[in-house]
């Protein structure tokens, strides 16, 4: 390493962000990359550790410690190249990524770990800065074609790969514009959807072609738009692609349920990515004004979180089943594994009361229709399973209640349309040797084939998908996994 010493000189060094009251005020980005020397002096912490658990730590298994030394030596084109060599899109990864690699970093057993996700950052923000992100068309076409269902994370990972071995590969997308869940899901505070559109450039200029407002299944699911049945899609291409993401969501049927006011997460995100993006909608989901309460913990919840403050909420309150996690792991029992403690999000400190172990039981009518406050009671755990504690119940004011308690399944009407056996879960039934799904030349990837899960697993699943759908095709394949 260039410092051999580095993770003993240097402390760790976190990105810079706007203060939370300026921030909730606008919606773009606020969270600063590191500078060059920072960046630098950050990769210097790396340790010459012999087994660096944080490969497997990444999905996709970044060569961490390439990257850091040739960071630490300032030789950003090289550590951009070995980024890329793994990680087909990491300004998604460094920004809305949770970072695993970090969890399994060696210097994390008994101290902080190095700032991989900083770092990775860093490195590919200054590529685009300096233009060394370009087009990487085909030497020589393959004459065979792939059809990938899908634009999110999963999809685009497998059709710049596709591409790249030189087939020609059309992506479709049922939204007005390409990107799944990163373009409507996650906030624009979170991800400026400017990284998505350059990253669509790119791919036009490998050959990848993209159909939007493209909805594939059967017509009778009454999908608005053009509509194309996986029997055309399966005549005019050679192999097809199923990408799409985990859109069903976990429902909580109690009573009131119907209320005016009580909304899945997804219904109220997609609508504010549009909204941003300069869309007019005929009615949108406001949090103005009103006393919001966001049921689940996780990163969907905390994006509920952040965009009711910054609509302008009363309150807002989150409430998780589970109990709250300890505020520091113990290390040497969990690591180099992912582990259970207390995260706070950007948004939480922009404003937000939490609560754990808290069940709700029902929604409560204010005689019009709307929902006008919840009723819950508190749980206690034990041996894993929860009981309602007597006497526990308490109320809490809402007028707008935001569902965010996980996604159940891929929509299933595309899967069945297709015909592909399913696992217990609800997704598509294939291994991650040959993503082959029970029908001929159907492949699956993302959270299609393994249901909801992070950003790097849907690039990792769709590089592993475009490597196995170009074996098919070719009989051998020269893309890495």
């Amino acid at each position: 390493m260039g410092k051999i010493t580095g993770f003993l000189d240097y402390p760790r060094l976190s990105e810079t962000s706007e203060a939370p009251a300026q921030r909730k005020k606008h919606w773009r980005e606020f969270i600063r990359h590191l500078g060059d020397a920072d960046a630098s002096t950050q990769a210097a912490r790396c340790m010459d550790c012999g087994i660096p658990f944080c490969h497997n730590g990444c999905p996709v298994n970044n060569l961490i410690p390439d990257f850091n030394e040739l960071v630490h030596q300032q030789d950003w084109r090289r550590a951009l190249e070995v980024l890329h060599s793994t990680n087909n899109f990491p300004e998604f990864t460094g920004r809305i990524c949770p970072a695993p690699c970090e969890s399994a970093c060696t210097l994390n057993i008994n101290s902080e770990a190095v700032g991989i996700k900083s770092i990775e950052h860093k490195i590919i923000d200054k590529g685009w800065e300096e233009g060394w992100v370009t087009a990487q068309p085909p030497a020589r076409l393959s004459g065979k074609s792939v059809a990938v269902i899908g634009s999110g994370p999963a999809g685009l990972a497998a059709a710049q790969q596709l591409a790249r071995a030189g087939h020609a590969v059309t992506v479709f997308e049922k939204n007005d514009r390409i990107g799944g869940l990163l373009r409507y899901g996650i906030p624009d505070f979170k991800l400026d959807k400017m990284l998505i559109d350059r990253r669509v450039e790119q791919l036009r200029g490998e050959g990848v072609q993209f159909r939007t407002g493209v909805f594939v299944g059967d017509a009778a699911a009454g999908a608005a738009g053009e509509t194309i049945t996986p029997e055309q899609l399966k005549q005019d291409f050679d192999a097809v692609v199923i990408a799409g993401g985990a859109e069903t969501p976990r429902d909580l049927p109690v009573p009131g349920r119907e209320l005016n006011g009580v909304h899945f997460a997804m219904d109220f995100l997609p609508q504010q990515n549009k909204v941003v993006a300069g869309d007019r909608l005929d009615r949108q989901i406001l949090a103005t004004a009103k006393n919001v309460v966001v049921i689940g913990g996780g990163d969907t919840g905390s994006d509920c979180v952040g965009t009711s403050n910054r609509h302008g909420a009363a309150s807002v309150t989150q409430f998780e089943l589970l109990p709250q996690p300890p505020l520091q792991e113990n290390k040497p029992l969990v690591w180099p594994y992912w582990p259970i403690r207390l995260r706070t999000s950007s948004s939480h400190e922009e404003g937000c009361q939490r609560d754990w172990a808290v069940a709700t039981k029902c929604f409560n009518d204010d005689g019009a229709g709307n929902v006008c406050s919840l009723t819950a009671v508190r749980l206690e755990w034990k041996d894993g399973r929860m009981a309602e504690i007597a006497g526990s119940e308490f109320e809490v004011p809402a007028g707008l209640v935001l569902l965010a308690m996980g996604f159940v399944s891929p929509l299933q009407h595309v899967l069945d349309a297709f015909g592909v056996e399913k696992d217990a879960r609800g997704n598509a039934k294939a291994g991650t040797d040959d993503y082959r799904t029970s029908v001929d030349r159907v492949f699956a990837a993302g959270d299609m084939r393994r249901g909801q899960s992070l950003v790097v697993w849907a690039i990792r699943e769709g590089r592993q998908c475009a490597r196995a759908v170009d074996e098919y095709l070719m009989g051998g394949s020269l893309l890495p996994r």
